[in-house]
Order: C-alpha cells, then structure tokens, then sequence
C-alpha cells in the first residue's frame, strides 16, 4: 500500500493524508497563537495591544502613597486628542493645602489635555503664611516642594508625547515675554440657573468653546494663527480643582489619574518610618488614624471640635480600637482631644511623640514647613487601619477617597472601584464627620470632582 497517496473519505469528503498533516499543524498553530495572546496580554507583555483592560492592573492597590501609576487610562485619552502646538497651559493658581493643591494642579493638567495643549509648564507650589494659614498667596515654591518631578516628568510623557513639560514660561520657545490669559472654562458654555459652585456641566464642549475663543481673540486683538512659532500662554483660574465631574472620563481614569502626582521620596520615606514607629508602640495591633481640623483657617459651617470629637470617640469604640494616631495643626485642641479619648482607655500618638526617641527622623521631621509636615501625617493616614476625618476639609477628603481604591464595599476593586459613598458613614475603611444635608452648602459637590 502507497500510504503517501492514502486518502481519506468520509460522505463525499476525501483529503489527502500530506494535506490532513497541513491542516493539522495549522490548527494547533492557531490554536497555540491565541493562547500565548491570551496569556502574555493579561500579564502585561504585550505593550502595543489595544486591549488595555485585561494588563493585569485590575487588582493593584492605588490606596498605596507610593502606588505604581497605569498609565493606560491617560494614555487611551491622549491618543484620542486633536493636539494644537502652541498652546501652553500653566497649573500655578492653586492655594491651600495638599487636597486644594493636588486637586488644582491634576484638574488643570486635564484641562489641558482637552485643549489640546502641546505645552505645561511644570506647576509651582504657592505657600501660605504659618502664622494665618487663610493667608494662602504667601509666594510660590517648586514643584518639588510637594511632589516628584521626576516621576512625574517621566509618568505624563509616557502617557501622553506629545505634550512637553517646560521648566518655566521663559522656556517655551518663542514666547517673547508673552504673559499667560486667564482662562474661566466654566464660563464657556449657558449653564442656566446652575449654583455657581456647580462643576463644568460643559466638558463635552470645552475644546469647541476654547478653540472658537481662540480663534475669537486673534481676530480681535490681531495676533497670529497659535503655532510653534506663535504659541499662547493660558492660566485657568483659582477653583477650577472642583469643576471637573471626573466620572465622565470613566472609573478607569479617574481612580489613576492621581498617580501622576507622587510625593517627594523623602516625605515618603518619612512618612514609613512613622507607620513603622506606630506599629512598633502598638505592638502591630490595629490603629485608627484621626485628622482633627479645627485650626485659624477652619470655616464657620465645618463641624465643631465638639462634633468631631464626640462622633469620632463613639467610632472608636463601636470599632474596639484601642490606638489612634492624630493629625492636627492645632495643638491646644489636640491635647483636649487625646484627654477625651485616654479618658475611654485609648492610646494617643503624634508624629512627635513617636520620634521622641528617633533624633534623625525628629530632625528630618522639623526641618520641613507646616504644610510639608501635613504631607508626612498624609502618608501615615494612607496607612491606618481605619481613618476618621471631616467633611468638607480637602485634605481628609482626598485621604478617605484613595483608601476607598482598596476596599472591596461591593465593587470590583482596584481601577475599577465605584466612587466615595457620599454619606455619613463611609465605607469599610473610613468615615467623614460632617453635614450632609445640603447639596451646594455643605460643599458635596466636591466629592464629584476629586481625584483620588
């Protein structure tokens, strides 16, 4: 029998054996392909696959202060915009504390990004005075007063090229001492009889309304079409870090978008070398951290020191914990406090008291401003096994938004978590002692345009 020329026949089908080997080998190819697709995209490997969802980023725990940053939120953004080179936005009207600051500077970052701008200038940091901390335009620092640079630098290129990051406005080219024009994106659009403190209902609309108010002033003030050659220099004004509804870019987005604003290592390292004290003094038991905001600057509808510390103490023993780390600027109210809770048999630390015995680190801690200081007890407050804080302070409001990253209240977790639970009980990680009533006067809408 000549078994090369053996064909196979089955109801009016015949194939030859040579070609049944062909069709086989084929089969397991194809086969053997998609599998190794399957299994290299889901761990990442494949960097040029246009399947961003399955990178195995899903479970990552953002609530980290030192979290990886996913760039394929920003990424996926940026590839989707129409660039303008010449137009240049700068980030430097923010004010305030961590929450303001990191807010402003993220929310106009994104503002950019849908104008289509091919420039930033790296943000400065404006102070405010220690001595009246509602003093908040008290002269401008770096960026790394607060933040990496380089991790940033590198993070937003990585995502988005085509916008370069400027030293300064003296460095973009070709700017012949132009100043930055003001910019008000929520004026751009009739928003009606919307509250004033209403986010930006015209997103959608922004690059058509920026483009045409482009457009519009050139004509008007004679300037050339905005190039290289010829760029413009736009400032969004001070507030804009509660206007945009960050649930219009996706879950996705709005859950890594903050990672593009790392602290600086070594409030960072700082800040881990307090959890590690506060762990050691409460023998690895878990601890609640306590953010008690009641200093010069607090405003009048804010809940009194009276509030907190009564709703906070009745938290803390609903939930049997017997350590606390405090947050404050205020020290005469952070003794009334640590009084009342030691008076429940409750353990209290600072951030002094636990360096009292660690000189380098009391030192480190000591040289840095008031402000910087609150970046260390950010770290730490990141780090807590629960966390009480106020409702409207920024500060506790971007802590308890991050920790939510991490907790599983019915969500899938990771980058995909469901936004804050706007209410007076919080999720499994944290809650916020506030008034809720009141949409517009107990500030909620800022819940629908931070970043965690």
């Amino acid at each position: 029998m000549n078994y090369n020329s053996l064909v196979v026949r089955t109801r009016g089908f015949s194939l030859s054996t040579s070609r049944l080997r062909l069709v086989l080998i084929y089969g397991i190819a194809v086969f053997v392909s998609l599998f190794l697709f399957v299994s290299l995209s889901r761990r990442g490997h494949l960097s040029n696959v246009s399947i961003p969802y399955i990178t195995g980023h899903r479970k990552t725990d953002l609530s980290l202060p030192d979290a990886p940053f996913i760039s394929w939120p920003l990424a996926r953004t940026c590839s989707e915009t129409k660039w303008t080179p010449g137009v240049v936005f700068a980030c430097n009207n923010n004010s305030g504390g961590i929450g303001n600051i990191r807010s402003f500077i993220l929310t106009c970052v994104r503002y950019a990004i849908a104008a289509g701008a091919t420039g930033l200038v790296l943000p400065q940091i404006e102070t405010r005075s220690e001595d009246d901390l509602a003093h908040l335009f008290n002269g401008q620092q770096p960026f790394s007063y607060f933040f990496d640079e380089a991790h940033f630098r590198h993070s937003l290129h990585e995502a988005c090229p085509a916008m370069i990051v400027y030293e300064s406005f003296e460095a973009v080219p070709n700017t012949h001492d132009l100043r930055a024009e003001p910019l008000q994106p929520k004026a751009m659009g009739l928003r009606g009889g919307c509250d004033e403190r209403d986010l930006n209902r015209h997103t959608d609309r922004f690059r058509q309304e920026f483009d045409a108010m482009v457009a519009r002033s050139a004509a008007e003030f004679g300037l050339p079409t905005v190039s290289e050659q010829h760029p413009r220099l736009f400032q969004p004004v001070w507030g804009v870090q509660w206007e945009w509804p960050v649930a219009k870019d996706g879950p996705a987005f709005a859950n890594t978008f903050g990672g593009l604003l790392r602290l600086r290592s070594d409030i960072l390292e700082l800040g881990k070398g307090i959890v590690a004290a506060m762990v050691k003094a409460t023998e690895s038991r878990p601890f609640a951290g306590v953010h008690l905001r009641t200093e010069n600057d607090a405003l009048s509808f804010w809940p009194a020191f009276e509030t907190q510390a009564k709703e906070f103490l009745k938290t803390l023993t609903t939930k049997k914990l017997q350590a606390v780390y405090l947050a404050t600027g205020n020290a005469t109210e952070a003794g009334k406090l640590r009084e009342r809770v030691e008076e429940h048999g409750l353990r209290v630390w600072t951030k002094d008291s636990l360096l009292q015995d660690q000189a380098e680190l009391q030192k480190r801690l000591q040289s840095l401003t008031w402000d910087q200081q609150a970046l260390v007890d950010f770290v730490v407050l990141l780090s807590c096994s629960y966390f009480l804080g106020v409702s409207p302070s920024s500060f506790s409001m971007t802590i308890a938004a991050k920790r939510h990253l991490a907790t599983n209240d019915g969500s899938d977790g990771g980058i995909y978590t469901r936004p804050w639970p706007v209410n007076d009980i919080g999720d499994s990680r944290s809650r916020l002692v506030g008034n809720y009533a009141g949409h517009w006067d107990d500030w909620l809408m800022m819940y629908d345009a931070l970043w965690p």
